[in-house]
């Protein structure tokens, strides 16, 4: 019932920028934590950086200054504004959420996007 569909990803040039988007759907009450990881071939799956409901915000020193996460509570929406990318940046970008449904949020769980491909070229 529930869905996140995230998208936005792409060829960049070092130093470009990039905004990705993830919006879940379906029968939900209402969504808590929202966020964003990563991960690159050979490499293990990491935190990029997330954000509540009342937008406060914490980011992987990695990123820190470089991305900026926000979101729409009204649409469901998380976004990953990616400016002055690097080559380390490439990697499979997933969005991940807290999710309840119900009245008063009886039922809670933890939903995935399907990822979305960021290349950062030289």
């Amino acid at each position: 019932q529930v869905q996140l569909v995230d998208s936005g990803g792409g060829w960049v040039q070092a130093g470009g920028s990039l905004t990705l988007s993830c919006t879940a759907s379906g029968s939900i009450f209402k969504t808590n934590v929202m966020g964003w990881y990563r991960q690159a071939p050979g490499k293990q799956r990491e935190l990029v950086a997330t954000i509540t409901r009342g937008a406060n915000k914490n980011y992987a020193d990695s990123v820190k200054g470089r991305f900026t996460i926000s979101r729409d509570n009204v649409k469901n929406t998380v976004y990953l504004q990616m400016n002055s990318l690097k080559p380390e940046d490439t990697a499979v970008y997933h969005c991940n959420a807290d999710i309840c449904s119900g009245d008063g949020c009886y039922h809670t769980y933890n939903s995935w996007g399907q990822g979305t491909q960021v290349t950062v070229s030289l």
